[in-house]
């Protein structure tokens, strides 16, 4: 399960370096899921690092 913990945060930070220049660079209604990727991209990533760091967290 860490190869897939390890995949989410690459995909994110992958989204985060797309999505920051797309959303400056395009013009106004194709910026909009630019900046809705940056924000997936933060979301996944620190939920890749929450589950590599304590691998158990979302089980009780």
């Amino acid at each position: 399960m860490a190869w897939l913990h390890g995949a989410m945060i690459a995909v994110g930070v992958a989204l985060v370096g797309w999505g920051l220049p797309a959303a400056h660079r395009l013009r106004s209604p194709l910026d909009i899921p630019a900046a809705l990727a940056v924000l997936a991209g933060v979301m996944l990533g620190l939920l890749g690092a929450l589950l590599l760091a304590v691998p158990g967290f979302f089980k009780g």
